[in-house]
């Protein structure tokens, strides 16, 4: 079974230095439909105008994961890592038993556009901690790229959880598959251009649930970017 979940419904708040699409219930967006899909909790798709950010703030039990598609974000937090995430890069951040942090766009002209995904871990109260990878154009280029895993493998950085995120940019005309294990879902979020999941036509923005499907076929309509998850 296949659900789409379009863009054009997600949860919506602007203002004015933030202009964020919840897929799921975020912040002052409620929808009791709308809660997560298993241990997904949170996709945000945030654009961030110059000079703004999310100034210190904490988070426990979560693993978050940060997938930057234009721009430079700039993060800091209380475990003393500070970067400046481009796109390309993945950043996991464990917030586990406590952590702070800030979100700020590293430029003063250009906006940033990135995807924030929250994860419910299957261990609570860890010490938290941070990983941060580049995962290039290439590498994810007529593929499916594993960019996170609950045990790191392929190079991918490790979640407190037993899924998967792969990420993959596609060319017109190009197809992966994937397959999924008994008792395992999906969801798929297209970044930008248009692909078909199973037959089903995908914009920008939208997401698909997936459940009691064996396997995926994704074909791209036009070029495009979207993640997969594989999850218990």
């Amino acid at each position: 079974m296949i659900s789409l979940r379009k863009s054009r419904d997600r949860g919506i708040a602007n203002f004015g230095w933030l202009d964020s699409r919840h897929t799921f219930s975020f912040g002052h967006y409620y929808d009791p439909a709308q809660m997560g899909f298993g241990p997904l909790r949170v996709i945000n798709e945030d654009r961030v105008a110059p000079g703004g950010g999310f100034p210190t703030h904490g988070h426990g039990n979560m693993e978050i994961i940060s997938v930057v598609l234009g721009g430079g974000l700039e993060h800091r937090d209380s475990l003393g890592t500070g970067s400046v995430i481009r796109p390309g890069d993945v950043q996991r951040m464990s917030a586990g038993s406590g952590i702070q942090h800030s979100e700020f766009n590293a430029s003063k002209t250009e906006p940033v556009h990135f995807l924030q995904i929250w994860i419910q871990p299957d261990r609570l109260n860890i010490a938290p901690g941070y990983e941060q990878k580049h995962f290039d154009a290439d590498s994810r280029r007529g593929r499916l790229r594993l960019l996170a895993s609950g045990d790191g493998r392929d190079g991918s950085l490790t979640m407190r959880q037993n899924a998967d995120l792969y990420g993959s940019v596609l060319a017109a005309g190009d197809v992966v598959e994937h397959a999924f294990a008994p008792s395992r879902r999906g969801w798929v979020q297209v970044a930008r251009g248009e692909i078909d999941v199973n037959g089903q036509r995908l914009f920008a923005g939208d997401g698909v649930a997936i459940e009691s499907e064996q396997a995926l076929r994704i074909v791209a309509a036009n070029e495009a970017e979207f993640l997969v998850f594989d999850l218990p």
